[in-house]
């Protein structure tokens, strides 16, 4: 399945934040370091050089994914007609059948992150809330078998715990 290329504001400047960090910060020191390491002779058996390398190739390698990825992205922002309706950027509290209130914001799939309550647009769960409006209920298949869930609000802010 193809991801989506939408992003939160917030996602964004996490990658955002990640590239510089990468770039300016953490290459340079790890390039200083592989230099004086190979300065000390012989390579093949310093530890260093050899972990250094394989650092800096990680940190390439991560850049680069970075630059293509930032450059397919589209930055997605709240809309006022989606109010009372569940889209992208939402937090949708649920109630499941054991009446266990969960929240979970909509966000793309290169900045969910379930202990922050955020799930990627791309998953069955967003997938099964898009379009839909409070007091619906909504079915999802998990691998534990059918869920189903109420939604008892929807907010396009974080909303108070």
């Amino acid at each position: 399945m193809k991801r989506s290329n939408y992003i939160t504001r917030a996602g964004w400047d996490r990658l955002d934040q990640e590239l510089k960090f990468l770039w300016k910060d953490e290459r340079p020191k790890i390039t200083r370091s592989v230099s004086e390491a190979a300065a000390q002779g012989d390579r093949s058996e310093n530890a260093e050089y050899i972990y250094g390398k394989k650092r800096l190739r990680e940190i390439d390698r991560r850049v680069r994914f970075l630059v293509k990825r930032t450059e397919e992205l589209t930055i997605v922002y709240p809309d006022k007609q989606q109010e009372g309706r569940v889209f992208f950027g939402a937090w949708v509290t649920l109630v499941n059948e054991d009446d266990k209130e969960v929240i979970y914001r909509l966000v793309g799939p290169d900045e969910w992150d379930v202990k922050r309550g955020e799930i990627s647009i791309d998953s069955p769960m967003a997938r099964a809330l898009l379009g839909k409006a409070i007091d619906d209920e909504v079915v999802v298949q998990t691998p534990e078998g059918e869920r189903v869930f109420d939604i008892i609000a929807i907010n396009y802010q974080l909303p108070e715990k």
